[in-house]
Parts: C-alpha cells; sequence; structure tokens
C-alpha cells in the first residue's frame, strides 16, 4: 500500500504535464479564428528584417460577428490599396496566414463594420 501513496504525486505530476502540453498545443496549432482586414497604406510601416518580410500592417480586424481588434501583420510587398483580406489569426502566434476575398465574400456584420456597399 506505500508502494501506490509514493507514486501517487508522480503520477498526478504527469497527467498535468500531459495536459499542460495538450492545452499548448491546441493554442498553437488548433485554435484560429478569421478576422477580415481592408488595406489602408498609410498604415504600413517598413521593417528592416534579414528575412523578406518587409512591411509590417498594423490594421483593425472583424471577426464574422463583428467584433473588432487590432491586428499586426508582416508581408514582403505593399498590398493594394483597398482590398479586403481573412487573416487566420491565432492566439498565441498572431497572424498565420492571410488571403485576399471579394467584397461580396465579407460575413454581412464585417460589411456593415467597413461600411461595405
Amino acid at each position: 500500500m506505500n508502494d501506490v501513496k509514493e507514486k501517487i504525486p508522480m503520477i498526478i505530476a504527469v497527467i498535468a504535464i500531459i495536459a499542460l502540453l495538450v492545452i499548448l498545443f491546441y493554442l498553437f496549432f488548433v485554435q484560429k479564428s478569421e478576422y477580415y482586414v481592408q488595406i489602408d497604406n498609410s498604415k504600413i510601416e517598413q521593417i528592416s528584417r534579414t528575412d523578406n518580410m518587409k512591411y509590417k500592417y498594423t490594421l483593425t480586424g472583424y471577426k464574422e460577428n463583428g467584433n473588432s481588434k487590432e491586428l499586426e501583420f508582416n508581408t514582403s510587398r505593399e498590398l493594394r490599396e483597398g482590398a479586403y483580406l481573412k487573416l487566420d489569426v491565432m492566439l498565441l502566434r498572431g497572424v498565420i496566414t492571410w488571403e485576399e476575398v471579394e467584397p461580396t465574400e465579407l460575413p454581412d456584420k464585417v460589411k456593415t463594420e467597413m461600411n461595405v456597399e
């Protein structure tokens, strides 16, 4: 019986570590939200990096439900003024991908927030 009592803290620690790893995996690789932005080249900052990312955009993004959030993402080139983008955003990693979308592809609440007709 004493052997079992001595192993309980170790078992609890292993379970806690496994739970922590699952949560971190979810936050880094699974959980993501979609936001929509409109490119405003007056809000671009040229950054000097050794990689290909030369510009940083800081724009207000809108989720499908209309909630907004200030988002930053880097690009290798200036993007087309007025273009609409769909951004995939992860809680801990930030913007991971983006793609240009047509105004007709924007959710209704996003169109309302962005004053798109």
